[in-house]
């Protein structure tokens, strides 16, 4: 089974930085695609970043440029750099590992909250 824990969600002021961890266990790892996610209060579940297996990179429209997803995959660690934050960024950030057309498991997720 598959358990992911997601850390360094917190308080921030606008323009400030945070980065968010996600360590996997219970199965391989670097062959899984990894993936950030992020619900706001009263909305659903919208895509942030993933990643793939050999590191390439895919951000939503509203983070690229501001936010850095990577892995470690010796430490079984997803990353998520967030730089330049604003307060529509607040919301519950998610790591989820998965395969495509196979298994798929999230965390329990991280709160994030960007304000003066």
């Amino acid at each position: 089974q598959v358990q992911l824990a997601e850390s360094g969600g917190g308080l921030v002021q606008p323009g400030g930085s945070l980065r968010l961890s996600c360590v996997a266990s219970g199965r391989s790892f670097s062959d899984s695609y990894m993936g950030w996610y992020r619900q706001a209060p009263g909305k659903g579940r919208d895509f942030v970043a993933t990643i793939t297996g050999d590191g390439t990179a895919n951000y939503a429209d509203a983070v690229r440029g501001r936010f850095t997803i990577s892995r470690d995959d010796a430490k079984r660690t997803l990353y998520l750099q967030m730089t330049s934050l604003k307060p529509e960024d607040t919301a519950v950030y998610y790591c989820r590992e998965y395969q495509l057309g196979g298994y798929n498991f999230w965390g329990q997720g991280t709160q994030v909250t960007v304000a003066s």
